[in-house]
């Protein structure tokens, strides 16, 4: 084998442990700045699946998590068993509500190019997955949200002031500077703080679901996670406890392509993330995300599913993220910057507002006095943030916020810490 501490002729490496292998598959994203953004047309058609049973086997919606669920059609009529018949009051309150988030989002991203903001995220292009999913549940349901989901809020009915002073991070903000800006908590709404770590809500969001159920109390959970953070761990423990438990839970997959710059590709093999749940034994459904009427009527099925005791519904909201990851990013680095014109799916405000006026409920002129009134609401609203204190200048949550509402007696370490601070405060 050896001769002269050297190898033979004709010895291989696979000796020493080593062979020949190919290099690892990285993916890549479909499109990169200076491509030609191109997404192939949906092959899927409202009413082309038809309403599942409430009791449904998992087999029974394989076809379903495979398909598309869409009600609005490209004449901007509603078709198929999944139409929900809503109201037009109903549907007007949705766009408004989504109007609302595009302006705020706006403006907030205003306020941060302009230095009153530290950080921002927008709901752009996804306004109507948090709305129309919020808009289908119970009051008393709790919501596990993701950082693109705050307008759910504003269908639980919070002000604008109380968002733009977390936003801030004045006294007024009701987690105290304990958070980044956009990471909100709405106790009264049942809103669950945004967790920076993402994908923990999911398991959260289960063990909360699994507290109802222990409790006889008639209340659902719902939570969403994006499609980047869908590869971690929590993803897939949240399933497999919903699973095993049936736990009265409604598991979002928001499939918005992006999770920053990484393409969803690298998230999943096949780009099909509803059928994720069928292994696990959940239901899975695939719903277009720009669609309200879908969004709400699928979210209302999968209530009734959780509420009649029958266990986890497991959903992919195929959407797609039309700005930026946050205010620090440049998607005009890893994207062409006119990809999200050529999304399918379409704009979720513009379609639901030509719906409405298909049916003679809305105009152009209704909508842009809409518009004109909820600018000047958040522009007020702005103003009224900031008596309670500015980014540049203050007043701040005081530094005590760092021990409390924790322990319901701070323990005796903690305690000699906060003393401590408060000398060194007050030097």
């Amino acid at each position: 084998m050896f001769k002269d501490n050297k190898y033979e002729e004709g010895d291989s490496d696979s000796y020493m442990g080593k062979k020949e292998t190919k290099s690892i598959h990285v993916p890549d994203a479909p499109h990169r700045p200076g491509d030609i953004t191109k997404f192939d047309p949906w092959s899927w058609r409202p009413g082309d699946l038809k309403m599942l049973e409430i009791e449904c086997s998992v087999e029974d919606a394989e076809e379903h998590a495979n398909g598309l669920v869409r009600v609005l059609d490209d004449s901007h009529q509603a078709k198929g068993e999944w139409n929900p018949n809503l109201t037009s009051k109903t549907l007007i309150s949705g766009l408004e509500h989504m109007l609302r988030m595009r302006i705020f989002d706006e403006r907030m991203m205003k306020m941060q190019r302009t230095g009153k903001l530290s950080f921002y995220m927008r709901s752009f292009g996804e306004e109507a997955v948090a709305i129309a999913q919020t808009m289908a549940l119970e009051e008393q349901d709790w919501l596990f949200p993701t950082y693109r989901q705050p307008g759910a809020q504003f269908v639980r009915g919070r002000d604008m002031v109380s968002m733009i002073c977390h936003c801030i991070g004045n006294e007024e903000d009701n987690v105290k500077g304990r958070q980044m800006p956009v990471h909100y908590t709405y106790k009264e709404g049942r809103y669950i703080s945004v967790s920076s770590p993402v994908g923990t809500q999911f398991s959260q969001a289960v063990g909360v679901a699994l507290a109802s159920k222990y409790r006889q109390l008639d209340e659902v959970t719902i939570t969403w996670i994006g499609d980047g953070a869908s590869a971690e761990g929590d993803y897939h423990y949240a399933l497999n406890f919903a699973s095993i438990f049936k736990a009265p839970v409604i598991l979002n997959v928001v499939n918005n392509q992006w999770a920053i710059s990484t393409h969803s590709n690298f998230a999943s093999n096949n780009q099909n993330f509803a059928i994720r749940g069928i292994p696990y034994g959940i239901p899975s459904i695939r719903v277009d995300g720009n669609d309200f009427l879908a969004l709400y009527s699928v979210t209302k099925w999968a209530r009734k599913r959780a509420e009649r005791n029958l266990g986890p519904t497991h959903i992919e909201v195929l959407t797609y993220r039309a700005g930026a990851h946050s205010s620090s990013d440049d998607p005009s680095r890893y994207r062409p910057k006119d990809s999200n014109d050529f999304w399918p799916g379409g704009d979720p405000i513009e379609r639901l507002k030509l719906h409405l006026i298909e049916q003679g409920d809305w105009s152009e002129k209704k909508h842009q006095e809409l518009i004109d009134r909820i600018d000047t609401e958040v522009m007020d609203a702005y103003k009224e943030a900031v008596k309670f204190g500015d980014l540049a200048n203050g007043p701040y949550p005081s530094s005590d916020a760092i021990f409390t509402e924790v322990y319901e007696t701070p323990p005796w370490h903690l305690l000699e810490q906060w003393d401590e601070m408060k000398r060194w405060r007050d030097e």
